[in-house]
């Protein structure tokens, strides 16, 4: 018999306002200091200073970590150590999407395992010992779940990688989903990071680890982020609230079993034309969910049946299939995603290293469909 496990946050706040808790949060479990990491838009745009004029007003002492890029890397994190080390802090908050609360999930995990401090050893499962330095979550954008995950991402620039880390003492204690720090995103950002979101939700169902449970959360995210997410792109606040909740809702489940071809596959075209990994998510998902539809089962169905796809139970089994594709590809389009990879600077030549690299990627071996480097070439060729 299998045994399958469930790691999920300590404490969660949902909707608009929870991120009125995180003084509470602080005082109630002693920290004494804290380290803010996030990045400089965030910053500018008055986002991250929601947060930070709590702080001020409640008198929590905090130094501001801003150096994050849209792929953090290796120096990222060995900046962002250094700079907590100095700050003498016993917390970090985390402000932003994917790329302030990844590096904040290395750099807490090397503040109490400096064994690791080189980075790149904590690559796939790595064998901390010790749980990360306390870190509180705030997500900005609607998709990547990095508040509710056992996984983070960091790019290896010297090598052209990126490297997925999964460690469940990185997970951060509390995570503050608020629809208002997320009204800042703009069209292109909500878009991308909610494809990312679906992507999440979809490679989760499919996946050869998937089980019951998680089966159940990530149909109720694809329903969740399929009815909102256009409506989150056109800056409707109360979509915005629904995609913060489906993007949990996936990663609590994906976070449990993995993912597939498409963030295999995503994953170096971030590292080698540092495209914002959603977009590149968002681009692959239509193409790779045709490449597996016969190695599905009846799970494309369910995918267009809580899609609200029209007489879809009287559909065959590779109509079923299709039409399933056909809703994401039309959503895909709905919310401007690029069609091609060519747009984002994907050059034919570079494809078979590329392929490579997807084929390496921790990600990949949790397709449904197993994939060859020539398969996976002739995707990436479609794609162009």
């Amino acid at each position: 018999m299998t045994v399958n496990r469930m790691i999920l946050n300590e404490t969660s706040y949902f909707g608009k306002g929870a991120i009125e808790n995180i003084v509470p949060e602080i005082e109630t479990r002693g920290f004494k200091k804290v380290v803010v990491v996030t990045d400089k838009g965030l910053i500018d745009f008055k986002v991250a200073t929601k947060v930070t004029e709590m702080l001020d007003q409640a008198n929590v002492s905090y130094d501001i970590y801003d150096g994050i890029v849209p792929n953090p890397t290796v120096q990222n994190v060995k900046d962002g150590v250094a700079f907590v080390e100095a700050s003498k802090a016993d917390a970090i908050v985390a402000i932003g999407g994917g790329s302030p609360i990844d590096t904040a999930k290395a750099i807490g995990i090397i503040m109490t395992n400096p064994e690791f401090s080189d980075v790149v050893s904590l690559e796939g499962t790595a064998a901390t010992k010790n749980p990360s330095l306390p870190i509180l979550a705030v997500p900005t954008t609607s998709g990547t779940a990095a508040e509710v995950t056992i996984n983070y991402v960091i790019t290896d620039e010297t090598n052209h990688r990126k490297f997925v880390c999964v460690d469940p003492n990185d997970i951060p204690i509390v995570a503050f989903v608020d629809s208002d720090m997320m009204m800042g995103m703009p069209k292109n950002l909500a878009a991308s990071t909610g494809m990312d979101a679906m992507t999440h939700a979809i490679e989760g169902f499919i996946t050869k680890g998937a089980w019951e449970l998680t089966d159940m959360l990530h149909l109720k995210a694809i329903e969740i982020i399929g009815r909102s997410l256009r409506d989150s792109v056109n800056e409707k606040q109360s979509a915005r609230e629904e995609m913060a909740l489906g993007q949990y809702i996936a990663g609590m489940g994906f976070s449990n079993v993995g993912l597939g071809l498409v963030h295999g596959m995503a994953h170096p075209l971030s590292a080698w034309y540092n495209i914002p990994h959603g977009v590149a998510c968002a681009a692959l998902l239509p193409t790779v969910m045709k490449f597996n539809k016969d190695f599905t089962g009846e799970k494309y169905r369910k995918i267009a049946e809580v899609l609200q796809v029209e007489a879809i139970e009287t559909m065959s089994i590779e109509e079923a299939r299709t039409a399933a594709c056909e809703a994401i590809d039309q959503l895909s389009k709905d919310v401007g995603i690029p069609a091609t990879i060519a747009e984002l600077g994907v050059k034919s030549e570079d494809l078979p290293k590329i392929a490579e690299d997807a084929f390496k990627d921790v990600c990949t071996p949790g397709n449904p469909r197993d994939a060859s480097i020539s398969e996976i070439i002739e995707l990436y060729q479609s794609l162009m």
